[in-house]
């Protein structure tokens, strides 16, 4: 009789190659550290290799380890597609939904979205995580995320996209540097020596360039913000001028800040999406979700 390895093994393998640490990988599967050690020693005794070296300081996957861990992401999204059968064939958004939603994104709509999700749908149990669009993709592939809330344009890979609105960029400046500001603001007229944007990562940076026709605009590396709040910071501080989208606007970034914001000539605007994995059995859920957050969205 062949013994093979569980799915709560192989969760446990991915999420320490996740997060690189015993702890934070145990806090990820919700049980104590000890247990998921034991876990992972058992995976390794049934397969009879080593998969990962411990020491105090760094977890490190051997070579076979890679290949294994490499394998168990694709075991445990067709395990998830199995049991999206079966959710698909039932009541729609019922159960756990794990979204992924970028950082320019997440504080600005998610108040204004959720309330609605909640109450069309009270039977779902939505788990969110914030991240870059990059790390949400790759995840959204490995298929520990469900589905992803960003911006396009963007390569996420094999994916199904959803657009729900386009969210327009808005040039914000500090009231002394910009006498009598027009009602829109020409693209040609940014002036890139005082232009402040987010630090490499983010796609908010060149999404906001290509929008307004100017890819080619780079922001001084010695002025990059980690996030839109410390852009806004920066800007208070005549740093210089930032590209700030729609939706951070409307939440009230720069509200009480004396800052002045104005509209793109032309339209330029990102667009938001949902994403999730093409053939996904929960297809129509996602598109459901889509729905439902474009009207929560809108008013």
């Amino acid at each position: 009789m062949t013994f093979l390895p569980t799915l709560k093994q192989l969760q446990y393998l991915t999420a320490l190659h996740i997060h690189a640490h015993f702890g934070r990988a145990a806090d990820a599967c919700f049980v104590t550290q000890s247990t998921l050690s034991a876990g992972l020693r058992e995976l390794e005794s049934l397969l009879g290799v080593q998969l990962v070296e411990r020491n105090r300081r760094v977890v490190r996957f051997t070579p076979l380890g890679e290949q294994v861990v490499t394998k168990a992401y694709d075991v445990l999204r067709e395990a998830d597609a199995l049991t999206g059968l079966t959710k698909a064939s039932g009541e729609p958004l019922v159960g756990e939904l794990r979204l992924g939603v970028i950082p320019t994104i997440a504080p600005y709509l998610l108040p204004r979205v959720l309330p609605r999700v909640r109450a069309e749908f009270p039977d779902l149990k939505l788990y969110l995580r914030e991240d870059m669009s990059g790390p949400a993709c790759e995840a959204l592939s490995r298929g520990t995320l469900d589905a992803v809330l960003l911006a396009l344009p963007w390569d996420c890979g094999t994916v199904e996209q959803m657009p729900l609105f386009d969210d327009p960029f808005y040039l914000v400046f500090h009231s002394g540097d910009m006498i009598d500001p027009p009602p829109q603001v020409a693209p040609g007229a940014i002036d890139d020596t005082s232009l402040l944007m987010l630090e490499d990562g983010h796609c908010l940076k060149d999404q906001g360039l290509a929008a307004c026709g100017r890819p080619e605009l780079r922001a001084d590396p010695a002025h990059r913000g980690t996030s839109l709040v410390t852009l806004v910071q920066m800007v208070a501080g005549r740093l210089g001028q930032t590209l700030i989208p729609g939706l951070a606007i409307d939440a009230g970034l720069i509200a009480g800040t004396g800052l002045v914001a104005r509209p793109l000539a032309g339209g330029a605007a990102r667009t938001v999406a949902l994403v999730w994995r093409i053939a996904s059995p929960r297809a129509g859920e996602f598109r459901l979700l889509g729905e439902t957050l474009r009207a929560a969205a809108a008013r």
